[in-house]
């Protein structure tokens, strides 16, 4: 799905147009910043476009180096805010298999502190070299397939 002004049916977007309210903390013409309404820490921030886009294939290049700016920014003024802030984690989940549950992009700015509870559980594996160069392979083929001009998806 492309940008679009606004999704009826999107929790996001109702922010967005003030339709539901949120704790907002950045905004500007493109992107929202607000608290999350179900924080792992205090402090925790989502910042999303304010146009309607569900995942990464959906923004064009230029917003989501704006996007990224702004959650730079952010992430400073946690770090100064007083709250406790002892790392930074940010996370975005593209997808319902990334676990995605609201679909319209957002990034996750999660304050850190070395006694929180805030987990990501994975299985690192190992691969070897000829697989990583067969995968690195097949990505610099998918580029190739989904050769575009900068700034457009």
């Amino acid at each position: 799905m492309g940008p679009s002004a606004v999704d009826p049916d999107c929790a996001f977007c109702a922010i967005v147009s003030g339709g539901e309210r949120a704790s907002r903390v950045y905004e500007d013409d493109r992107v929202l910043a607000f608290m999350d309404i179900h924080p792992a820490a205090p402090g925790d921030l989502l910042v999303i476009p304010k146009a309607h886009v569900e995942g990464l294939e959906d923004v064009d290049e230029d917003l989501m180096a704006h996007l990224f700016r702004v959650v730079h920014l952010l992430t400073r003024g946690l770090r100064r805010s007083g709250l406790r802030c002892e790392g930074v984690n940010v996370f975005l989940a593209d997808g319902e298999a990334a676990e995605q549950t609201v679909f319209h992009l957002h990034v996750h700015v999660f304050p850190r502190t070395w006694d929180d509870a805030f987990r990501l559980e994975v299985r690192w594996q190992e691969r070897s070299r000829a697989a990583l160069d067969d995968d690195a392979e097949r990505i610099r083929a998918g580029l190739e397939r989904g050769r575009h001009h900068p700034g457009q998806p």
